[in-house]
């Protein structure tokens, strides 16, 4: 097949704790404080790359950001050398150096929205950072993340990685985790862009934000040169964003000739759906879970839609955080119901409890793109993942990863000085050239 979908992955970043940062994720919330397994967590998914790989499914990974962003301490107007700068950010604005060591880069589904060359008039693969405009610790990732996508997808040939949209209120994106995809056999792809607030306060929900905009998802289709009539607009239920649905990607996803989602995760849903399955001429298989059957909290706390659908149109592998298969309601609907309706040959249950523990299942940590065999050549290896290089990284995260981290150990310059070196080390393993971490110092 001349077209593949590459899944990138995020590798977890060393200075991976748990800051509670991100208001309405609810593990995010629950965790805020507790002590993190740094390398426990890398090695979480550095083995659902290992898994991927072993069913030959086109792997690649994405590099954790250098932490703690010095530059970005500066900038909030620490002063002095490292050691000082970074005792006077944790003494005086805890939540503020939080930020500045997040590893929450490693959710690259949140890096940017990806529209693949088969659907652009110029065939070329646009690439769209994500500006992350909502939370300070994922704002502070964009402008790495731009220079990272221009240095990886180089060939102007082939790709084109825009700039971020403006970083204003009205133009909130938050990436490919509110973007679906979806192939139609036989007739090209359906875009759905999922927002949460329309321009006013409104229509949306009452006790947790909504991040993505419909202006952004406008603003992002239009970038892509999407054709409209393969466009479509959906408003998140305000209240899925209130039981702690932050992002489509926890209520709902996508597989070519297939939409998965909640009987509650979108405003007018039955509409919605009928206007889907007319645009894809009836050949969509779309299977809604019922609230009696899953309630929308049990969804949230199971990260059930937080799963990735892979393979083979016809028999596809369903992968899914452990959290899924410990709730036995959830375990029972996705072996019966879940394998009948989607034709499922495989269901997997993997443990990223370290992620999960954060608010991130096994669709947060990637970011697919498909691309066509050129394009694959034209990558030249770039950030690909093969065995030797996984067999290095795993090598590099039992030797160097602390097996436990607190925030506060960060303020102390040595320990924050050594994760930096890791980070660095990472980098040579992944042949990526020194000049993307400067921006950090």
């Amino acid at each position: 097949m001349p077209w593949r979908e590459v899944n990138f992955d995020g590798l977890v970043g060393p200075t991976h704790h748990y800051g509670g940062l991100a208001p309405g994720n609810l593990a995010s919330a629950r965790h805020g404080g507790q002590v993190s397994n740094p390398r426990q967590a890398a090695l979480q998914g550095l083995a659902k790359m290992r898994w991927m790989l072993d069913r030959g499914l086109p792997q690649g990974v994405l590099p954790p950001q250098l932490r703690p962003n010095l530059g970005a301490l500066r900038q909030l107007g620490f002063q002095g050398p490292p050691q000082r700068l970074l005792a006077q950010a944790w003494q005086q604005e805890p939540t503020l150096f939080s930020a500045a060591c997040s590893a929450s880069a490693m959710w690259v589904a949140n890096a940017a929205t990806v529209i693949p060359s088969c659907d652009h008039p110029q065939q070329r693969c646009v690439l769209i950072p994500a500006n992350l405009i909502s939370h300070l610790h994922r704002q502070l990732e964009v402008a790495a993340t731009y220079d990272l996508l221009r240095h990886v997808f180089a060939s102007r040939d082939h790709f084109q990685v825009a700039r971020p949209l403006p970083g204003v209120a009205a133009l909130g994106d938050e990436g490919a985790a509110n973007h679906m995809r979806i192939p139609v056999p036989g007739a090209g792809a359906l875009h759905v862009f999922v927002y949460g607030r329309d321009g006013d306060d409104v229509t949306g929900p009452r006790r947790y934000p909504a991040r993505q905009t419909r202006h952004a998802c406008e603003a992002l289709a239009r970038a892509g040169n999407l054709d409209p009539k393969r466009v479509l607009y959906w408003q998140q239920l305000p209240d899925a964003i209130d039981a702690g649905v932050f992002h489509n990607d926890v209520i709902a996803l996508s597989h070519t000739g297939v939409l998965l989602c909640h009987e509650r995760a979108f405003v007018d849903q039955p509409q919605c759906l009928q206007q889907l399955q007319a645009r894809a001429g009836g050949k969509l298989r779309i299977v809604q879970v019922p609230e009696q059957a899953i309630s929308l909290q049990r969804a949230v706390d199971s990260y059930l839609f937080n799963s990735q659908l892979l393979g083979p149109v016809d028999h596809p592998m369903l992968v899914l955080p452990l959290e899924a298969e410990r709730d036995a309601q959830v375990r029972q609907y996705v072996e019966v119901e879940l394998r009948r309706a989607l034709r499922l040959r495989e269901v997997v249950y993997m443990d990223l409890r370290q992620s999960m523990s954060n608010g991130g299942g096994p669709a947060c940590l990637r970011l697919r793109i498909t691309l066509h065999e050129s394009e694959l050549n034209a990558l030249q290896g770039r950030l690909l993942l093969n065995d030797e290089r996984h067999r290095q990284l795993v090598q590099l995260v039992e030797r160097r990863y602390p097996e436990s981290l607190t925030l506060e150990q960060l303020s102390h310059w040595p320990t924050a000085r050594e994760m930096m070196d890791i980070v660095a080390e990472i980098y040579g393993v992944l042949d990526l050239p020194t000049r993307l971490l400067e921006r950090f110092q």
